[in-house]
């Protein structure tokens, strides 16, 4: 069985009610469609029945409950609520009611907020900033989280390399250039969601175009400091580097380049020293290996709220919607 099909069985044992407030875009019903006959979650849509019916035309979305923003009995307790949290920032009911009514993925998240639902997918049309402004704002991050990161689920077809061809890339989707204390913090949320998602022991690669001192730069530098950061924060994780990507993943080339280390060579979770390597690398893989390639998934926000690629076809948001009811399962 395959990555997404097994993360498809684990949404089903426990099923999940996700938000997909994009009914503007096809994809998004398609995908509510799909996966309202796989099982895989309950599903709210954002938006008025007029709107919904256009873009759903042929669709089965019958299943799906529909909350239109504008009308909804619940209105007035998140306009309050989100007053409450954010009047330090100069919300008014006014601004709130605005907020809600307009903005979709904002009224989604509330619904987080509030108990109504468990997870948000969002960002088929939208911008990341656009889909991770409201969580940041309303949910905050997580307890004993440092912050809020983005990986892909890589999986690579006939692929004897990571966890049978599947792995964590990261940060590959919101952090832009993180210092050493904030790379050693990326490892260590990356480890916990492979460990969450594939269900198998986390080995993390701090990659760079240097292993183990045979470059002299920088930017390695800064990938040597978060690797002894992480190894004293976060002992418990099997964890090196400075490691190049072949010595990171490949058996013969890891014992070569780096003898002493256990996880050269052995790699499925692979942190990027900033966010051009990670972006270029995941679409790399997806383009040229054919890679499934699921997210950007975030990890550190108090609830699962999940960002889509703007190039996603429909069976990719049906993925990250059945990822995200298992993380809604972890909480």
């Amino acid at each position: 069985m395959g990555f997404i099909d097994d993360i498809k069985v684990r949404a089903r044992q426990n099923v999940k009610t996700i938000v997909l407030p994009e009914t503007e875009d096809r994809r998004t019903l398609e995908a509510a469609a799909i996966t309202l006959k796989e099982g895989n979650a309950n599903i709210i849509l954002v938006g008025t029945d007029e709107e919904i019916e256009k873009n759903a035309e042929g669709l089965d979305i019958s299943g799906a409950k529909r909350i239109n923003p504008h009308t909804t009995e619940k209105l007035q307790s998140y306009i309050d609520k989100l007053v409450e949290l954010r009047q330090a920032k100069g919300m008014t009911a006014e601004k709130a009611r605005e907020a809600l009514t307009t903005d979709y993925t904002t009224f989604a998240v509330m619904m987080v907020k509030m108990g109504d639902a468990d997870g948000v997918v969002s960002g088929a049309c939208h911008s990341t900033a656009n889909t991770l402004r409201p969580c940041l704002q309303i949910l905050k991050t997580a307890p004993g989280t440092k912050l809020v990161s983005a990986f892909f689920v890589i999986v690579v077809p006939n692929c004897e390399y990571g966890a049978d061809g599947t792995f964590i890339f990261g940060d590959s989707g919101l952090v832009q250039n993180p210092n050493p204390e904030e790379l050693a913090a990326i490892a260590e949320s990356s480890a916990k969601s492979f460990e969450l998602l594939v269900g198998k022991e986390a080995k993390v690669a701090m990659l760079s175009h240097s292993t183990m001192g045979s470059a002299k730069h920088a930017d390695v530098d800064k990938v040597v400091e978060a690797t002894k950061i992480a190894k004293e924060q976060y002992p418990h994780i099997k964890l090196d580097g400075e490691l190049q990507l072949d010595a990171a993943i490949v058996p013969s080339v890891g014992s070569s380049k780096a003898p002493n280390s256990e996880i050269a060579g052995h790699a499925n979770v692979l942190i990027f020293p900033d966010l051009d390597a990670g972006n270029i690398g995941y679409k790399l893989a997806q383009r040229l290996a054919k890679a499934e390639a699921y997210g950007p998934i975030t990890q550190g926000i108090a609830a699962p709220v999940n960002d889509l690629s703007r190039g996603c076809s429909a069976e990719d948001i049906v993925g990250v919607v059945a990822i995200t009811a298992v993380q809604a399962q972890a909480k």
